[in-house]
């Protein structure tokens, strides 16, 4: 049954409530530092800033008392979708005006594209990393009121804050739903006699399987979002109207620390 458990790989979204430091930590602070870490590995041109943030976002999990073995779970599902990328990037990449490795037709393997291949394997699975521990150490609450906060000067501007805060959170609420959905998929399709746990076992395999989830997984994701606008619609929401919080957010002197310490981390990411 292990074949079908989808959701025990699915890390973004999920709150992990803990007495950790960076739990403490103000709900803008977190949100700031994420989008800071993550705007930073996307950014960063080289393999040394990559492996920095490898190595950084490995040891936040663990003072963030997350499981390792939780975090890698996050990189596991998408891991051989990963890959065939990085082939792809290695074989038809762009190979500079270093002399190539390996020419045979199409196929050119030079440093330069093996370089951004490795690039690629460093991004990806850092980029999830930073997403699960901002969502592991941030509550939907907190999610909620920080980003509110934090983009109340837009609403001065006319732009709905409050529908794009809740279009976050319906958006992080749905990963762990979709993965339910692609278990439940699964099932009904190795009812059928679907190709599920049988062949050998490989990247290639899990490719093979993937793939007939796409399509019946899209409709249900389209019909649980209409499902969701109806009833949002038929409690009376109102985005701009004015409301209150019972959560009152204070900034302290350990938050300006962990910003700090963020900004320095994200540099250190782009300019090594």
């Amino acid at each position: 049954m292990s074949e079908f458990e989808f959701q025990r790989f699915v890390t973004i979204g999920q709150f992990l409530p803990a007495s950790s430091v960076l739990h403490r930590l103000d709900a803008r602070t977190r949100i700031l530092g994420g989008l800071l870490l993550v705007v930073a590995i996307s950014a960063a041109p080289n393999v040394a800033g990559l492996a920095v943030a490898v190595v950084a976002l490995t040891l936040l999990c663990l003072a963030a008392r997350i499981p390792l073995r939780y975090a890698i779970k996050g990189i596991l599902v998408p891991l051989p979708f990963i890959l065939v990328l990085v082939v792809i990037q290695v074989i038809f990449g762009p190979g500079g005006d270093i002399r190539p490795w390996v020419v045979a037709g199409p196929v050119r393997i030079s440093p330069t594209s093996a370089i951004n291949g490795l690039k690629l394997l460093l991004r990806f699975p850092a980029l999830i990393l930073a997403l699960t521990l901002l969502s592991a150490t941030t509550s939907a609450t907190d999610a909620v009121h920080g980003l509110e906060t934090l983009l109340r000067p837009l609403a001065r501007l006319g732009l709905p804050v409050q529908d794009l805060v809740l279009m976050l959170q319906v958006t992080m609420r749905f990963l762990p739903l979709l993965a339910l959905e692609a278990e439940r998929i699964a099932k009904s399709q190795a009812s059928r006699g679907g190709e599920w746990g049988t062949g050998p076992r490989g990247v290639l395999r899990r490719v093979r399987q993937t793939l007939p989830l796409l399509v019946p997984l899209f409709l249900v994701g389209l019909r649980r979002a209409e499902s969701l606008a109806v009833a949002i619609e038929a409690r009376g929401y109102r985005g701009q109207t004015p409301r209150t919080s019972m959560a009152n957010l204070r900034y302290e002197a350990h938050d300006a620390l962990a910003l700090v310490l963020a900004i320095a981390l994200a540099l250190a990411m782009v300019l090594i």
